[in-house]
Order: structure tokens, then sequence, then C-alpha cells
């Protein structure tokens, strides 16, 4: 019924790397999710409490995808027709950080904040 591209962790995964990229700090090739998240809360927290919150990310960001695809027909596509008039049945989720967490659908612009 509806066409559904999404994957949040390798969107917050590809914004990490650019952060981290910019900061000076290269990652080099190869790297799991797992261990680039480790390494970006690393820079701010001593291991014990960056181990907990890379592993809480990640399971917070599958989460979400699994949370929006079981609401698709109850709330999130009657939301984004009503909010945005989108009429398409193609939907590409991401994430991104702009003054917030926020979830896009960018064939919509609809937002979810964070």
């Amino acid at each position: 019924m509806y066409e559904i591209t999404m994957d949040l962790v390798t969107d917050w995964i590809n914004t990490v790397k650019e952060v981290l990229n910019k900061s000076g700090y290269a990652l080099e090739d190869g790297l799991s999710h797992e261990e680039i998240a480790l390494r970006y809360f690393l820079h701010s927290q001593p291991e014990d409490v960056a181990s907990a919150l890379a592993v809480d990310t990640l399971r917070k960001l599958r989460e979400m995808e699994e949370i929006i695809i079981s609401h698709m027909d109850s709330t999130i596509v009657p939301d984004i027709r009503t909010r945005t008039r989108y009429e398409g049945n193609a939907f590409e989720f991401s994430w991104v950080y702009n003054e917030g967490e926020h979830i896009i659908e960018l064939n919509s612009e609809y937002r979810i904040p964070l």
C-alpha cells in the first residue's frame, strides 16, 4: 500500500560521522554502528556512561522506526495528509538535527519533533 523508506540509525550515524570529522576526529572505515556511537559518546562521557548512551540511542532510533511503521495507517498518514496535503503513497523518513532532533518525511516535509 505504502512505499516507506527509512533508516534512522544510518541517518544518525552519518550525522555523528560528520560531527566527529568536523571536530578533527576521523573514524577508520569498517566500524559498526555500535562502535561509532560509542566513540561519539566517549568524547563527553566516561566509558560506562558512553556505552549505555550508545546502546540506548540506537535502540531508541530502531523503536521509533517500528512506531512509525505500526502507526502509518492510524495516525501518521492521516496527519501528513491533513497538515501538508501530500496525497502520495511514497514516504521517506529521515532523522535530522536542526535545533533539536526531528524525523522528517521528505516528500511532504512533515516534521516529527523528538
